[in-house]
């Protein structure tokens, strides 16, 4: 099976920095016809001038995916700018420290909206549209369409000042394996990629307020080093390309072995 992506059009929701961005850059690189999603409409124009090249040219798409109607306008202006959609990445996601003890300050309704029910309103509405496209086409085993979800490691493990993250983590890990179900029949596969000790965004952005971090994550993770972005895409677009074509619902953890190992044996030596 081929990990080619080329000729396929594909939306990348979070595309303006972080890993989302990494995605779409060499998604770009591979020949994919790409739709950047993304509420930084200034960032978003930054990046597509620097990946437009004469071989595949991305276009955007600013706007809050966690309203419907936006959702819907997504769908439209890549349908009116590519004529289909063959690949949808939710990597937009959201990582807020929250207080377990008051509701006031969990953050869970935010993370959960924009964690996880946006990415399933996406997913609704890109199958239906694959599933449209499939109407003229053969009805064998290969795939009509595929969902890669972007999640995270700690949506296996309990933090509680990280509870609301690591409660739509779990949420968005459980909807990919039920929409993998519910969708297997209609040959759209759905997967999702757990992330962790990798330079994200919100990473970065831990990184500046707490110079020891780094090495503590570093020192927790067993090959020693904190990954960076372009080092989730290769496992992203191995999921959406036909290499993966008798995979779906499943977990792929990206993450330098970090959950591989107790963290308290870890403090001890």
């Amino acid at each position: 099976m081929s990990f080619s992506l080329a000729g396929k059009t594909a939306i990348i929701t979070g595309a303006a920095n972080g890993v989302g961005l990494a995605i779409a850059r060499h998604f770009v690189r591979e020949g994919v016809q790409v739709m950047m999603a993304d509420m930084n409409e200034e960032k978003l124009i930054t990046e597509i001038s620097a990946l437009t090249s004469d071989e595949t040219k991305p276009k955007f798409f600013a706007g809050d995916l966690r309203q419907r109607l936006t959702q819907a306008n997504l769908i439209s202006a890549t349908i009116d700018e590519f004529e289909r959609i063959d690949i949808l990445v939710n990597a937009s996601r959201q990582v807020l420290h929250s207080n377990p003890l008051d509701p006031d300050e969990d953050e869970f309704e935010n993370l959960m909206e924009q964690n996880v029910v946006t990415a399933l309103r996406l997913t609704q509405l890109v199958a239906k549209r694959m599933m449209k496209q499939a109407e003229d086409e053969p009805g064998d085993n290969a795939s009509i369409g595929n969902i890669v979800n972007l999640s995270s490691i700690v949506g296996r493990r309990a933090h509680p000042d990280l509870m609301a993250f690591s409660i739509s983590s779990a949420a968005l890990d459980q909807m990919t394996r039920a929409m993998a179900v519910a969708l297997a029949e209609h040959r759209i596969r759905v997967n999702a990629v757990a992330i962790g000790s990798v330079m994200s965004a919100s990473l970065r952005n831990a990184l500046k307020d707490n110079v020891e971090l780094r090495g503590l994550v570093a020192k927790a993770t067993p090959l020693g080093y904190i990954g960076e972005a372009a080092e989730v895409v290769e496992a992203v677009q191995y999921l959406a390309s036909e290499a993966s074509s008798f995979v779906t619902g499943q977990i792929l953890t990206v993450d330098g072995g970090r959950t591989l190992i107790d963290p308290v044996s870890v403090a001890a030596h």
